[in-house]
């Protein structure tokens, strides 16, 4: 049952591949804002997949995020969240990062709920356009 307070907690090291030198998002040895904002994406689909109806699963829809501080390789990040809100199908989660020196990033992370064949089914559909 998909409630109001479900909270999700994942945890990574920041290695040379979760660069933005590495994602080619800029030149640094920090963590990729793309890489911050795919451990928040995580983080929130499986705090609440064991929730779900078999067949069904999450998409990401919207992700409004500010990376407020640099992480430099070595450093653990930490990704918590909390479904906020539940409406139909549209789940709303707080998403928030810390390294071990404080808070680097926080925002709001919209998904739906979706049967998983169909959605793929749709996608797939789309290639047999000319």
């Amino acid at each position: 049952m998909l409630e109001v307070g479900i909270r999700g907690t994942r945890e990574m090291e920041v290695t040379p591949a979760d660069t933005a030198k590495a994602y080619k998002s800029g030149t640094l040895d920090v963590l990729a804002t793309p890489r911050m904002l795919a451990l928040m994406e995580e983080t929130a689909w499986t705090s609440i997949a064991e929730e779900l109806e078999e067949g069904t699963g999450t998409v990401g829809t919207r992700l409004e995020v500010s990376h407020l501080a640099p992480t430099p390789v070595g450093m653990r990040v930490r990704c918590e969240t909390v479904l906020t809100e539940v409406e139909g199908r549209k789940l709303t989660f707080f998403v928030e990062a810390h390294d071990e020196a404080g808070k680097i990033g926080e925002g709001v992370h919209e998904r739906f709920v979706v049967d998983e064949a169909r959605f793929q089914g749709k996608a797939d559909r789309k290639k047999e356009k000319p």
